[in-house]
């Protein structure tokens, strides 16, 4: 929701940033994209370690860095079909280390329902992407759901910051799954049609 009503609108501000960071040189966003899957696998230690709001800090800082390889790669005539597939593989491996440190958090804690809620938020958050691409592997476009990547990443930023993880990931748990079925349901509405939207 956040990605199609803001899409590349932010580019300008996502480079301000960019250019105080590394002094306006010109760094291969592909670097930008590994920086980002190291600082989520920051979170990942931290967060096991029940360090949340570091966790949130290294959280935050991944995302940043997920932004600018977008907006540098498409304002320096950087992007590449290996940038894009690149950028799309760190993302779920960044994803799922996060939810995994948040797995070993709530184990460590002995909280079976989270672990549990933990789980399923997981397997959400791994089929919405698939879901995604299988639908274009057919030529349809699927960008469709209440919970993309942006919209994730702000619920667990909420709930790592504020000490209230466990509701965070109820609601991922719930709402990736809604999302994955917003997703079938528009890819088999498009296909009846016969129409690509």
């Amino acid at each position: 929701m956040i990605s199609s009503k803001i899409g590349h609108s932010c580019d300008h501000l996502v480079l301000g940033v960019y250019r105080f960071l590394f002094r306006g040189r010109v760094v291969n966003p592909n670097l930008l994209s590994v920086f980002g899957a190291g600082c989520a696998f920051i979170a990942f230690i931290a967060i096991s370690f029940d360090r949340l709001v570091l966790g949130g800090v290294a959280l935050l800082v991944s995302a940043a860095f997920d932004l600018m390889d977008g907006a540098l790669a498409r304002n320096t005539g950087q992007v590449t079909a290996f940038g894009g597939f690149l950028d799309s593989v760190l993302d779920r491996y960044s994803d799922l280390l996060v939810m995994c440190g948040i797995f070993i958090h709530f184990m460590n804690r002995g909280v079976h329902f989270d672990q549990v809620m933990t789980f399923i938020a997981s397997i959400g958050i791994a089929v919405i992407p698939y879901a995604r691409a299988r639908a274009e592997a057919a030529r349809l476009a699927c960008n469709t759901g209440l919970l993309e990547r942006p919209e994730r990443l702000l619920i667990l930023l909420c709930g790592l910051f504020s000490g209230y993880l466990g509701y965070a990931v109820i609601l991922l748990a719930v709402f990736t799954h809604v999302t994955v079925i917003q997703r079938v349901v528009h890819t088999k509405r498009v296909t009846d049609q016969g129409t690509d939207r």
